[in-house]
């Protein structure tokens, strides 16, 4: 029985570790980008589209390609998300955020909505309980007291109805 050579043509080798090699910087290369648009996906362009940054297309804007390479400046250095976007706040203003940060008196505008809704919602039924009476059983009552009958003038009025729809 002949013997199988496991041994690799020396080509065969380079070739694994060039494509290796090749893998491992475009995976770096696609962390780059994702962080990129991570980021640029937080920022809002200041030209006054107010559109995200990565997506404002108006024709002419004179700050989003700056501001794209602004990111892209600061991605090359070691800084960590939150610094990157700590530049941007001190050099463009908290507006320059898509969402507010949750701390200080950026947290009203986090509860306000939830805040609104339950106000909403009670002033509602408070409103509908108002409309109903105090008891809960108003829906049926007249008010007035005189009762569904009428007397004789809603008789002369039903009387005149029966007339006119020929009924």
């Amino acid at each position: 029985m002949p013997m199988i050579s496991h041994k690799l043509p020396s080509k065969r080798v380079i070739q694994i570790v060039l494509l290796s090699l090749a893998i491992v910087t475009l995976m770096g290369a696609g962390d780059e980008d994702a962080r990129f648009n991570q980021l640029g996906h937080k920022l809002m362009c200041v030209c006054g589209c107010n559109q995200v940054l990565l997506e404002c297309n108006h024709v002419g804007c004179p700050l989003s390609d700056g501001m794209r390479g602004e990111l892209v400046a600061a991605m090359s250095r070691p800084d960590s998300d939150d610094l990157v976007l700590q530049s941007f706040v001190q050099k463009y203003g908290p507006t320059v955020l898509i969402a507010p940060t949750t701390s200080g008196f950026n947290r009203v505008a986090w509860v306000m909505p939830y805040l609104a809704l339950a106000l909403g919602l009670t002033t509602v039924v408070l409103v509908v309980r108002a409309w109903r009476g105090s008891d809960g059983r108003g829906a049926g009552r007249v008010v007035g007291g005189g009762g569904v009958d009428g007397g004789p003038a809603l008789d002369q009025f039903r009387e005149q109805a029966r007339k006119d729809t020929e009924l």
